[in-house]
């Protein structure tokens, strides 16, 4: 009887887990694939995030370029020191750098630490594919991982 009653309980509980997952774990944003330069840009995308039975919507940003080889990359605006977000371009004194204003940390252009500031490591990487001549990206990674 008290497995009878149980049962139902459990399965709530569990069931969202069990489920499989037919999303990619890439989200296609607005920005085409001829459309980036070498110079960076803030590309917004959204997707829906599920934690269990909970959906909500979610809206992330990624700093995207072409290197000198023509390569994608994209960048995850998210200091690695304390989590503020980086800006591209916007301190004078350290141009064509990110910058973070909440300690004065800076990258590079292809998003690694400059020594002598806050941040420890670069800034993570999204990877990327295209979907129809746009940018898909995946989850940010630490550089190395993606």
């Amino acid at each position: 009887m008290a497995s009878a009653i149980s049962l139902p309980m459990l399965r709530f509980a569990v069931d969202p887990v069990l489920q499989t997952k037919e999303d990619s774990d890439y989200v296609v944003t607005d920005k085409k694939i001829a459309d980036i330069t070498n110079e960076p840009v803030r590309v917004d995308f959204a997707f829906e995030q599920k934690d269990g039975w909970y959906k909500s919507n979610v809206t992330n940003t990624a700093w995207v370029f072409k290197d000198e080889n023509g390569k994608i990359v994209a960048l995850s605006p998210v200091c690695t020191h304390l989590g503020c977000m980086v800006d591209w371009n916007t301190n004078k004194k350290h141009p064509e750098q990110f910058y973070c204003p909440c300690h004065d940390g800076l990258y590079k252009k292809d998003g690694t630490n400059v020594e002598g500031t806050p941040p420890t490591r670069p800034l993570d990487v999204y990877p990327y594919k295209e979907v129809d001549g746009y940018l898909a990206l995946g989850k940010a990674k630490p550089r190395g991982e993606a």
